[in-house]
């Protein structure tokens, strides 16, 4: 079907990727870097295009029973808002929302938006490649959160009595979110189809099966480069024979001369060694081993730091379920 001519000049040649009906001869065209508003002349008005380009921070619903407003927020630039019939904003939402992602760098190029759904606060997008879920009163700003397929490896869905629940593995971690039970199922075809195909796979325990190979491959691998790990000849043995324990791995001679300073000849005489104590009663405890001490602080480190990692989710995980409480979800 052709374009009005006035819609042709605006669109200067740039292809339009999504048509949607607004009512009688009014249209919504999406393109690659704008939505446009077509409207056709009335009794008390003239035909008119109007542009709205796709690199909004906020995206914005109000509904009424008949027409809802659709506002996207430009920041320091202002706010624009068109209207279009309510029972259409579904159809109409969707290629706005992909049109914004691509023109923010959301989504790759190449990648496509397959299914936008919206549950009161709740607004899932799923693409060819990632999952974007934001929560809020706006469609989409920029606190939504996205998972890659690439990470997810394995997806489960807990019904209940209301709502089903949508859990993801990713990276080892489970994302949940609950969708309402007449939503469920078309939930999960649009989001099994999608990862299963990113992943190639025909369905979610081949997805699994995928997930446990590359698992076993990666610590084959681990084992490998333990096995091929050298760090050449070492150090010498310690030699402790004869010198009290107070030598480090130097060799006997060189202990003897350079490291220890009492022998034989020196405790005949009664010579003593000056470690620093004086006469306050306390005697060394020998020579400290560096490494060893080096090696211990490095663990316990390592130990702390995961430690704060697990403290920072669980925290994470309680704001969220605080959240989630206030909101009475």
């Amino acid at each position: 079907m052709s374009l009005p001519e006035i819609v042709q000049a605006t669109l200067d040649g740039e292809s339009v990727a999504a048509r949607v009906g607004l009512g009688g001869d009014d249209l919504l065209l999406v393109t690659p870097t704008r939505t446009l508003v077509y409207r056709a002349e009335g009794l008390l008005s003239d035909e008119t295009v109007e542009e709205y380009p796709h690199d909004a921070e906020h995206v914005g619903v109000s509904e009424g029973r008949r027409k809802a407003k659709v506002t996207l927020d430009y920041g320091l630039d202002g706010e624009r808002t068109f209207s279009v019939p309510t029972k259409q904003l579904d159809q109409v939402l969707h290629p706005v929302l992909a049109g914004v992602f691509n023109a923010r760098g959301i989504t790759n190029s190449g990648e496509s938006v397959k299914k936008t759904f919206r549950f009161s606060e709740l607004t899932i997008v799923i693409t060819s490649a990632r999952l974007v879920r934001h929560i809020g009163a706006a469609i989409w700003d920029e606190e939504y959160e996205e998972y890659h397929f690439d990470d997810v490896t394995d997806l489960d869905f807990e019904e209940g009595s209301v709502a089903t629940s949508v859990v993801l593995t990713v990276d080892g971690r489970q994302e949940r979110f609950k969708t309402p039970n007449d939503q469920a199922r078309a939930v999960r075809e649009a989001l099994v189809s999608a990862v299963c195909a990113y992943h190639g796979v025909d369905d979610v325990d081949e997805l699994r099966a995928a997930a446990a190979r590359g698992t076993e491959t990666d610590q084959g691998e681990e084992v490998d480069d333990e096995d091929e790990m050298s760090f050449g000849d070492g150090p010498a043995p310690l030699d402790t024979s004869g010198v009290d324990g107070d030598v480090d791995g130097e060799s006997d001679a060189e202990n003897v001369a350079q490291t220890v300073d009492r022998g034989p000849a020196a405790e005949a005489t009664g010579a003593k060694r000056d470690d620093g104590f004086g006469d306050s009663g306390f005697e060394s405890a020998g020579v400290v081993d560096d490494d060893a001490v080096a090696r211990e602080l490095a663990e316990l480190r390592e130990i702390v730091e995961t430690q704060n990692e697990r403290l920072e989710r669980q925290e994470r995980t309680i704001r969220k379920l605080i959240e989630e409480l206030r909101r009475g979800r």
